[in-house]
């Protein structure tokens, strides 16, 4: 789905270090060797590296229990299966109940693409409890992310001021300058991970993940995938519908449309969740510091980020807060409910100068820690995306749709707009329009679709489940807000989920929880 870097795999709040070099984990080991009858060597989890974003090693789950880390090998191109191959970095919580009632493994994708699901997990771990009861949980950095062989394109100095840039531009100067920078970041993965390039898209991920099943030694995938992840799903159930086990798609994706369509829906979703925010500010008991009235809201918000454009403010020293950032940093906090409190508070400081938390925001959809250092989020993201787009627009492609674009969204049509030029130039050819992901003969998967969700809009569940097929996708309609439905923390989507992976009950299709 064409939109920034900064949305696009903003589905994971990801703290972020110096991106990795190109091949890490590469070896040319594997000419001779069944990769499907590898061994994992589990081990205690190390500290994430740098390119997955840094920070301390996974704490054990509540009970004391272990997280361990092993590397399975894949090859780099599918199409030399006995070629060099890569390291996929995967973590894994063995289930906590009776062996004899044990399912197998249920693989997580957190989305993005570009999120490490090594990180990711265990700092959701605690959400999946119920479900460790009968699985072991697993995920992993997908190809190009993180520990497996991570995409590495600019530096940190390079991100700050690429992320900084104005990427709505107002006349021919600012055109020409953000189609440089673009061409600057794409020419950097060129140079510093050409080599992987070709084999980043959503097919290889999707078969590794049939590698990963057999050498964890389930005769079927149990899956789990938010956001991007149910994109990855949808095309591993193409490819392999007899391997489909028990699944979940939760902040679907939309398979059918090509990335301007794409973009265009996620700037109606950023501006209904927006809507949304404001509303339920100003419908408040307690004054709501601002604005009066919803409108009053977005009218003040849309007025801030006019100002920013001429004139920054301070920022996190000794960066300032530009128009870019504050608008990467608003749709941050749209991602979950539980960042509206903090973004009256982040919108209430801007007004007076100071847009110190909007960075904040902006910096952990980025990929940033407060050491500046970026993981390999923003590398992978697009290299993922521009690997799997057909699709290359030109400047005039977006002026031509930029009225469509402003009507859908006031504050977000622009940015989103000029986020389709993201792959021009890029190094790859793109794989296809869409993906494919029509499973016939594919178990029932269930898809989750939240009529409040800004990233993955409502609708992208009925064309997901319809596009996967009579008898296999199974939708269920969740009425709130944020990214997601599962995390949401709702009992009926986590009774209609739980039942379905622990118990096999397949809800009925059109079922709605509230």
């Amino acid at each position: 789905m064409p939109n920034p870097p900064q949305l696009r795999a903003a589905a994971l709040t990801v703290t972020a270090v110096l991106l990795s070099s190109l091949m890490t984990g590469c070896s040319d080991d594997s000419k001779d060797e069944d990769l499907s009858a590898q061994k994992l060597s589990w081990k205690d989890c190390p500290a994430p590296s740098e390119s997955e974003g840094g920070g301390d090693a996974p704490s054990p789950l509540p009970g004391g229990a272990q997280w361990s880390c092993a590397t399975m090998k894949a090859p780099l191109d599918w199409a030399k299966p006995k070629g060099e191959t890569i390291g996929i970095a995967l973590i894994r919580a063995k289930a906590s109940g009776d062996p004899a009632r044990r399912v197998g493994s249920l693989v997580f994708n957190f989305g993005g693409p570009g999120g490490s699901g090594v990180t990711a997990l265990p700092s959701f771990g605690e959400d999946y409890t119920k479900l460790r009861t009968r699985y072991d949980l697993v995920s992993f950095d997908p190809r190009g992310v993180g520990r497996s062989a991570g995409v590495k394109c600019e530096n940190d100095e390079q991100l700050d001021e690429y992320f900084q840039q104005d990427a709505t531009p107002d006349d021919a100067a600012e055109q020409k300058k953000l189609l440089e920078s673009t061409r600057a970041f794409n020419a950097a993965c060129e140079k510093n991970s050409g080599k992987s390039l070709p084999h980043l898209r959503t097919t290889d991920a999707a078969r590794d993940m049939d590698l990963m099943r057999q050498v964890l030694g389930d005769d079927r995938l149990h899956y789990f995938g938010i956001s991007y992840g149910t994109e990855l799903g949808g095309v591993y159930a193409h490819l392999f519908p007899k391997k489909v086990g028990r699944a979940v798609f939760d902040a679907v994706v939309d398979p059918t449309q090509n990335p301007e369509q794409g973009s265009l829906a996620q700037a109606k979703g950023f501006q209904l969740a927006l809507d949304n925010f404001a509303e339920d500010c100003t419908s408040k008991t307690a004054d709501c510091p601002i604005g009066d009235s919803a409108q009053d809201v977005e009218d003040r918000i849309a007025k801030l980020l006019k100002d920013l454009d001429s004139k920054p403010i301070q920022g996190i020293f000794p960066r300032e807060l530009t128009q870019t950032a504050a608008t990467s940093g608003i749709a941050q906090a749209l991602y979950s409910k539980d960042f509206w409190e903090y973004l009256v508070e982040s919108l209430d400081q801007a007004y007076g100068g100071n847009g110190r938390d909007l960075m904040v925001l902006a910096d952990s959809l980025n990929g940033r820690n407060n050491d500046g250092q970026y993981s390999n989020m923003a590398a992978a993201n697009v290299s993922i995306n521009c690997a799997d787009e057909k699709p290359r627009y030109t400047a005039a492609d977006v002026q031509a749709k930029l009225r469509e674009f402003r009507a859908a969204s006031p504050v977000f049509g622009d940015y989103l707009a000029w986020s389709m030029v993201t792959c021009t130039d890029w190094a790859v050819a793109g794989a296809a329009d869409h993906a494919d992901v029509s499973a016939p003969g594919a178990a029932p998967i269930l898809v989750v679709g939240n009529t409040g969700d800004p990233a993955t809009p409502y609708e992208g569940a009925r064309k997901m489940a319809e596009e996967l097929g009579r008898g296999v996708g199974v939708e269920l309609t969740y009425k709130g807000q944020g990214h997601g439905a599962y995390d949401s923390g709702n009992k009926c989507v986590h009774s209609a989920v739980d039942g379905y992976l622990l118990e096999g009950k397949v809800p009925s299709t059109g079922t709605v929880c509230s």
